[in-house]
């Protein structure tokens, strides 16, 4: 045995989850799907950075109570109606069966998909993955990560 392998502790031997994590998509086009979806989105702080109290009656009082008709017309132009699903979710899934179908990924890994905003929550996907034997897990997004431009006064 090397020095070097001597000075590292061995790596863990139970199983390793890959989360791979979308933005988010609603569950169906009619009104309440889409307002639900969009209030979680549009209520993060990260998304709208705004003045919160502005922001909260900018969301409740106009948007939430026009686009979700607006937005669920437009999902339902694209929506995968042989599995009842966007076609975000439809690819997302597809993408997870396809990387774990990956041979030289063997039986130690298991992956699963999840969305940011809607469902598969986050939260529910890692605990499916813990639940599996998962020790450790990667968590992959596949949407660009919080940038901002902050004017500074």
């Amino acid at each position: 045995m090397s020095a070097a392998t001597a000075e590292h502790p061995p790596g863990a031997a139970g199983r390793i989850g890959v989360l791979l994590v979308n933005l988010g998509t609603p569950e169906a086009t009619d009104y309440w799907s889409m307002r639900r979806y969009l209030a979680e989105f549009l209520s993060d702080r990260r998304v709208i950075e705004e003045n919160r109290i502005k922001w909260w009656l900018i969301l409740n009082l106009i948007i939430l109570s026009v686009r979700p008709r607006r937005k669920g017309r437009d999902y339902d132009k694209i929506w995968n109606r042989e599995l009842d699903e966007s076609p975000l979710k439809t690819i997302t899934r597809s993408q997870a069966e396809k990387l774990a179908a990956t041979p030289a990924l063997g039986d130690r890994v298991r992956v699963d998909w999840a969305m940011r905003y809607g469902n598969p929550s986050i939260a529910s996907r890692l605990e499916a993955l813990q639940a599996s034997g998962c020790e450790r897990i990667l968590l992959m997004p596949l949407y660009p990560q919080y940038a901002t431009r902050r004017s500074r006064r």
